[in-house]
C-alpha cells in the first residue's frame, strides 16, 4: 500500500514535512494547501506539489497571482488517506470537522490542545498508541526533544524525578514580528511551563518541573537538563545509551562545536536541507552525575526535529507499521543520523 498523505499548511512545518513525506518510499504526496499565494505557495508549485486553495473565497487571488491551482482543500482531504495539519495554532481545531466530513485521519501540530485529539504523539514514546486513531497530535518541538530523551532514561534506569530549564529562542528565521529584541524574559513567570504538562501527555506519570526564559535568538532551543534516577549509572553509561538512540547527536569535546550557530553551520556543511537537524543535540561533556543526578544540556531544532515525527505518526494512525520499523525507515529516507 502507498499511502496517499494530504499537508494542509505550507509554512515552516508543513513544507519540511511535504518534503520528507516525497523520500519516504511508501507515501505519495496528494498535495499541499495554502491560504494565500505567498512565496510558499510559489514553491509548492516549482517541487511539482499539487497545490490546493485552503480558503474557496480566495482562489481568485491565486488566479490573479499567475500560480496554478489543482482544487480546493475540500478535495486534497477527500483524496487523502490521511491528512498532516501544519495550520498556525489554533487553526486545526477549526479544520477538525472539515477532516471528520471526510472521515480522514488528521495529524495535528504540537501548538493545538491535547484536549482536541485521541493522543498525543511521539514515535520513540508511545508510537503504538496512536494506532487506529483519528486525531493525533504531534507533540512541540520541545517536547519531542525531552521525550527522545527522556524515554531510555525512564526505561534503563527509572526516572524519580525531571527538572528541565528551557531557554528558549524568540521565534523562528523568519517571524520578525516575534521578541524579545534585547531582553531576557521569564517565559511563563510562573512553574511549571507548559512544557511540563506536555510532557505527561506523553508520560502520565512521570514527575516534571519545569521553567521557561525567552531570549533574543532564532537558532535553537537549549535544554538545561536535572534528572534524579531510581538507579546510579556512571556517566559513561549513560552517554553510551544516548549515543545509542537513532535520533540523538552526540557532540564530542573535540569537535568544536560550542553551541547553535556551530550546529547550524555544521548542519550547513553537511548539506543538511535548509539546515535542519532533527536530531536532539546533546553535547557529550555536559553529561554528569552527582549522586542519583544526572545533570547533561541538549539543543533543540525548533524548526525540524518533529518532521520525522509527523512521518512516523502517518505509519501508526493507518497501522502500516510497528514503531521500530517505521523509526528505520524514516531515518533511512531522510537520512537522519549524523
Amino acid at each position: 500500500m502507498t499511502i496517499q498523505v494530504a499537508v494542509n499548511g505550507y509554512g515552516t512545518i508543513g513544507k519540511r514535512v511535504a518534503d520528507a513525506v516525497t523520500l519516504q518510499p511508501d507515501m505519495e504526496l496528494v498535495g499541499v494547501a495554502k491560504t494565500s499565494p505567498n512565496h510558499e505557495a510559489e514553491l509548492a508549485v516549482e517541487n511539482g506539489y499539487p497545490l490546493y486553495a485552503a480558503i474557496e473565497e480566495r482562489i481568485e487571488l491565486f488566479e490573479d497571482a499567475g500560480i496554478e491551482l489543482a482544487g480546493t482543500v475540500d478535495e486534497l482531504v477527500d483524496a487523502a488517506d490521511v491528512v498532516v495539519d501544519a495550520c498556525p495554532s489554533g487553526i486545526g481545531e477549526e479544520n477538525k470537522s472539515l477532516y471528520e466530513e471526510y472521515d480522514t485521519p488528521a495529524l495535528y501540530q504540537g501548538g493545538e490542545d491535547a484536549d482536541m485529539v485521541d493522543v498525543s504523539f511521539n514515535a520513540r514514546s508511545n508510537f503504538a498508541d496512536a494506532e487506529g486513531a483519528d486525531h493525533v497530535r504531534v507533540v512541540s518541538c520541545n517536547t519531542t526533544g525531552l521525550s527522545r530523551l527522556l524515554a531510555p532514561l525512564q526505561e534503563e534506569y527509572g526516572v524519580e524525578k525531571a527538572r528541565i530549564t528551557l531557554v528558549r529562542r524568540g521565534g523562528d528565521p523568519a517571524q520578525s514580528g516575534r521578541g524579545p529584541i534585547n531582553d531576557i524574559l521569564p517565559n511563563p513567570v510562573t512553574l511549571p511551563s507548559h512544557h511540563g504538562p506536555d510532557v505527561n501527555t506523553i508520560f502520565p506519570d512521570l514527575s516534571i518541573d519545569t521553567l521557561g526564559l525567552k531570549v533574543p535568538a532564532t537558532l535553537m532551543h537549549t535544554h538545561s537538563v536535572n534528572v534524579t534516577l531510581e538507579t546510579t549509572p556512571d556517566a559513561s553509561e549513560v552517554a553510551d545509551l544516548l549515543r545509542e538512540q537513532s535520533r540523538t547527536f552526540m557532540i564530542q569535546a573535540d569537535s568544536g562545536i560550542d553551541g547553535a550557530g556551530a550546529l547550524k553551520e555544521y548542519a550547513q556543511d553537511r548539506d543538511r536541507p535548509r539546515a535542519d537537524i532533527w536530531e536532539n543535540c546533546i553535547w557529550e561533556e555536559s553529561i554528569s552525575m552527582e549522586g542519583d543526578d544526572l545533570y547533561l544540556f541538549q539543543a533543540i531544532h525548533q524548526e525540524s526535529d518533529v518532521v520525522p515525527e509527523n512521518v512516523d505518526a502517518i505509519r501508526a494512525v493507518l497501522g502500516e507499521a510497528d514503531a521500530q520499523e517505521s523509526i528505520d525507515r524514516t531515518n533511512e529516507a531522510m537520512g537522519v543520523g549524523f
